[in-house]
């Protein structure tokens, strides 16, 4: 099959058969054969003569060009879901209602589980009885992120509401033995629910509200994933988050 693109470069160049071989260090016939038979050259010699004629090499050869296999999915992801909103209240409830030995719990506001799910207090304080360690991260209504978010999700001053009324619902588990209630001011990238080894991560896209942005359930597999690329972040907003007085 002839190489119209090779043909029409050398053509407009005015590169003979002879010139193209000796600029690439082949013989005549093996660039009539690239020509005329469609053969492709090695890689090597292709750049070569892709350069000589100042032409893309792919372009030339496309069969050159190497796929790459798709990577694989993380091993990692349970499942995801086009927003939130997708998701009953029952599947947050059910991950925290698992945890052993730690739920945290990073947000703005995420005022949809109480309202959702009355007993959401009653079961962190069970969580906490049987030992486990639970940390409850809500966005400062006073930061400048905060107030930032509303503009960008035109909700105005609601994030801000919702923020305190947040605050009201986990105030009564304010010095409750094993649950630790802090305020923060960072940027909130994505919402984190997670229960031990596993977590529900809530992506925030600029100007949607939390619930129509989607959702990954991811369960640890392993050291350095994605599980604990969210648990680091989670440490680290902990770290700059200041602790609720009662």
């Amino acid at each position: 099959m002839l190489n119209e693109r090779l043909r029409a470069v050398m053509a407009a160049g005015g590169w003979t058969h002879r010139d193209l071989a000796e600029a690439t260090g082949v013989d005549p016939k093996s660039v009539e054969r690239w020509v005329n038979l469609g053969r492709t050259p090695r890689r090597a010699t292709a750049l070569k003569a892709a350069e000589a004629l100042g032409e893309d090499v792919y372009a030339l050869w496309p069969e050159l060009r190497q796929v790459r296999a798709a990577r694989a999915v993380s091993p990692e992801l349970v499942a995801l879901y086009d927003q939130r909103a997708d998701l009953p209240v029952s599947v947050f409830v059910d991950l925290l209602a698992a945890a052993h030995e730690r739920i945290d719990v990073l947000v703005y506001a995420a005022v949809f589980l109480h309202e959702a799910y009355p007993r959401l207090n009653d079961l962190l304080r069970e969580r906490a009885s049987e030992g486990c360690e639970v940390r409850i991260a809500l966005g400062d209504a006073d930061s400048a992120n905060v107030q930032q978010r509303g503009q960008e999700e035109k909700f105005g001053h609601g994030i801000e509401s919702r923020c305190r009324l947040a605050l009201m619902h986990y105030q009564p588990l304010h010095e409750v033995p094993g649950i630790q209630i802090r305020t923060h001011g960072t940027t909130l990238y994505s919402s984190l629910y997670r229960a031990d080894d596993q977590v529900l991560v809530n992506a925030h896209v600029w100007g949607a509200n939390a619930y129509k942005a989607p959702v990954w359930h991811l369960r640890r597999h392993g050291n350095g994933g994605l599980f604990d690329t969210y648990a680091e972040s989670f440490n680290a907003v902990w770290e700059t988050a200041r602790p609720v007085e009662g």
